[in-house]
């Protein structure tokens, strides 16, 4: 199985793409991994909010194939503790699932088309990050789910 985390826009803080890289290295030694990164839509002032939306489903959905199991980190989307997070993943690659793809919305969230693409929505926390954050805060849990897997000393109880 491949892990896929598509997100909108780049990462511009330094000390957040230096964390996104040293995650992208501990994760290719259990999965291939790969970030996606659709480029942002400059917020124009004709542009609403529901257009930029639309506009970034589109973008979205170019990036997805039919076989891929599509998941939303949506601050709606279900909880999960770090351990259950990896039962999670662990169910996932035993199904025979060829592509899982995480994906990371724009500063409004996600388009309906979006919505009803995807098969579930999983929640990083009820607190809200900035998109940027997310990216290195749910790499940073995919690969504590793989750590917890193989039983290794990095997540604690």
């Amino acid at each position: 199985m491949k892990v896929i985390l598509l997100v909108i826009g780049k990462t511009d803080a330094t000390y957040l793409q230096e964390g996104i890289v040293e995650y992208q290295k501990r994760l290719k030694h259990y999965i291939p991994f790969e970030l996606k990164v659709i480029p942002g839509i400059k917020r124009k002032k004709n542009l609403t909010e529901y257009m930029q939306k639309k506009r970034e489903g589109e973008l979205i959905l170019h990036q997805l194939n039919n076989t891929a199991e599509v998941i939303l980190l949506d601050e709606k989307g279900k909880s999960l503790s770090s351990k259950d997070f990896s039962s999670y993943i662990e169910k996932k690659m035993v199904s025979g699932i060829k592509e899982l793809v995480f994906i990371i919305g724009g500063p409004y969230g996600f388009a309906k088309e979006v919505y009803d693409k995807a098969q579930q929505k999983i929640s990083l926390s009820k607190m809200t990050f900035s998109h940027q954050m997310a990216r290195l805060v749910f790499m940073e849990q995919l690969y504590r789910s793989f750590t917890i897997l193989k039983g290794e000393p990095y997540h604690h109880d």
